[in-house]
């Protein structure tokens, strides 16, 4: 993110969607930010990793182009990435100017980037945003660093921080052969998430190796590329135990 001459803020972005089906609720029209700290081991979007790839746009080149098909758009606008915390001034400003217009606002955001001791500095980006879709990677800080190349620390605060804000919050995981598919784990993930007063749903995602040919044609090497995709009825059954955690965490705690 940078000031042009006349004070605007910009973003560096990857790419836009007009049609976007999961990324938040209703088709929505998808903004890729370019740049991301993480280096997921099963990400499918490592062309949005380097920071100083992209194109520069403003909110109002964003909006324009969202004018363009906002006859189908029946849900809003979705900000993801690479990783939009990375520029959060600029979604800010994207999302400010969305919400002027009545259009929803939603961040699909790993957490990355984020600190209890800055927390005020993501005041302005939460006042503007109507749901937070928030990725867990692993519950464990030591398991996520293997999996992300970051602990999840602040991750971790972040969500309690978004709850704090009364935003809504979506939690999502990918389930991972052999990376994220312990049973204790996924109960875990579901006591914690019964802290967030906010929450509105979890999602539990199956990996996929549809990436691979995307590394290919970018001369990276796939670190998965000896693991299976999983079966979905793993995914079932991990969202199962994460809503029995969700539930012990409630009863117990009566958060």
């Amino acid at each position: 993110m940078n000031y042009s001459e006349n004070k605007k803020i910009t973003g560096r972005i990857h790419s836009t969607e007009s049609f976007g089906t999961v990324d938040g609720p209703g088709v929505r029209f998808v903004v890729f930010v370019q740049g991301c700290p993480m280096r997921c081991l099963y990400c499918h979007n490592p062309d949005t990793w380097d920071f100083t790839k992209g194109t520069e746009m403003t909110a109002e080149e964003i909006l324009d182009e969202y004018e363009k098909c906002r006859e189908y758009i029946t849900g809003g606008i979705t900000v993801t990435g690479g990783e939009p915390l990375m520029q959060k001034e600029f979604v800010s400003d994207l999302f400010a100017k969305a919400k002027a217009k009545g259009i929803h606002t939603c961040l699909d955001t790993s957490g990355a980037g984020f600190s209890k001791e800055k927390s005020a500095e993501f005041d302005a980006l939460m006042s503007v945003c109507d749901i937070v879709m928030l990725d867990i990677k692993h519950i464990s800080k030591e398991e996520h660093k293997k999996l992300t190349g970051l602990e999840n620390d602040g991750i971790l605060d972040f969500a309690h921080y978004i709850s704090g804000c009364g935003v809504e919050i979506w939690l999502r995981h990918v389930v991972v052969p052999n990376i994220t598919d312990s049973e204790d784990d996924w109960y875990k993930i579901g006591l914690f998430a019964s802290e967030l007063k906010t929450l509105k749903a979890i999602d539990v995602l199956a990996y996929h190796d549809m990436a691979k040919p995307k590394y290919k044609s970018l001369g990276i090497d796939y670190p998965l590329n000896d693991t299976p995709p999983l079966d979905k009825s793993v995914a079932k059954k991990a969202k199962e135990t994460i809503m029995r955690g969700l539930k012990d965490g409630l009863k117990d705690g009566k958060n």
